[in-house]
């Protein structure tokens, strides 16, 4: 496939084809998780009508991956002509990702998944992949993207993605700090837990009691202790640790709970500085929320 002028092109398009049991579903989940917009099993005849939707503006339909293979076997075709016409006509940048695997890694995976592979109702199961490998390597000739998956785990897949496929490596891995109170519940999403209840308590000051942790009154109430100062300085140390080891591990998102009794004050100012201290330390996204504090303070005013 000839490059492409990308200056003027904003609309991203991703095929990911390739050999059946190579990985597909797993890299239309790492692409997701990198900000594309995931389709499985189009049939080739729609994709011109894709396109046409990427082009009336939608920014969910800007960069997109579409997964093709033999399971429309019908349409299949006519991929390589649909690819030409939308690469010469469509203000488009179309990229394709062929993923293979060899004879014996894939029917392993077959086995080991009990599935059936899409051309393999009248023959066996090695004739079925042979005839796909020939039917596949026009495309793969074409692909700008081949990667085998013969010796990789869905994590080194899903990393290798990453390495290249990622733009903007903050949009990827996205950090959600939380505060809450425990007479509210447990947030049922939360990844890591935090108790500070054992920290001095704003509500028994009453001039206090009213605001939350976003007041700067209580926040330098909460702050100006030493057990408070010891505790995030260790808690944040570990956290600092921690972050770049889930985001290495494939993770793309990470939500950080912090819990008092009722989410008023402790809770609230040590999310509201944990996040600004996480925002100042790593290039990632970070989303800081206080699900129960004004539930507490309107009932306090």
């Amino acid at each position: 496939m000839q490059p492409i002028d990308k200056s003027n092109v904003k609309n991203e398009l991703l095929v990911v084809t390739g050999m059946s049991g190579a990985g597909k579903s797993v890299a239309l989940q790492a692409l997701e998780d990198l900000g594309y917009f995931c389709v499985d099993n189009l049939p080739p005849i729609l994709l011109q009508k894709f396109v046409d939707l990427m082009d009336q503006g939608n920014p969910s339909l800007s960069k997109v991956a579409i997964g093709i293979d033999l399971r429309g076997k019908d349409f299949f075709g006519d991929l390589r002509e649909e690819l030409d016409y939308i690469q010469s006509e469509k203000r488009v940048i179309v990229d394709i990702l062929f993923l293979e695997a060899n004879d014996k890694k894939l029917i392993s995976r077959y086995k080991e998944t009990r599935r059936t592979h899409p051309l393999s109702e009248k023959g066996s199961l090695l004739s079925a992949i042979e005839q796909e490998r020939e039917l596949l390597g026009d495309i793969k000739g074409i692909s700008n993207f081949v990667i085998d998956t013969t010796e990789k785990k869905p994590k080194a897949l899903k990393q290798e993605l990453i390495a290249t496929f990622e733009k903007d490596p903050s949009t990827t891995f996205q950090v959600r700090v939380l505060s809450f109170g425990f007479k509210h519940g447990m947030p049922i999403d939360a990844d890591i837990v935090f108790d500070v209840r054992f920290l001095p308590n704003p509500y028994y000051v009453d001039e206090l009691r009213p605001l939350t942790g976003l007041d700067d009154e209580v926040y330098q109430y909460v702050m100006k202790w030493k057990e408070t100062n010891t505790f995030y300085k260790k808690f944040s140390e570990l956290l600092m640790f921690m972050l770049p080891g889930y985001k290495k591990e494939g993770k793309s998102q990470l939500t950080i709970a912090i819990g008092c009794t009722g989410g008023q004050h402790r809770s609230v100012a040590l999310a509201k500085r944990l996040g600004e201290d996480i925002k100042e330390n790593f290039d990632y996204v970070v989303y800081t929320s206080h699900r129960d504090a004004h539930i507490e303070s309107k009932k306090k005013k």
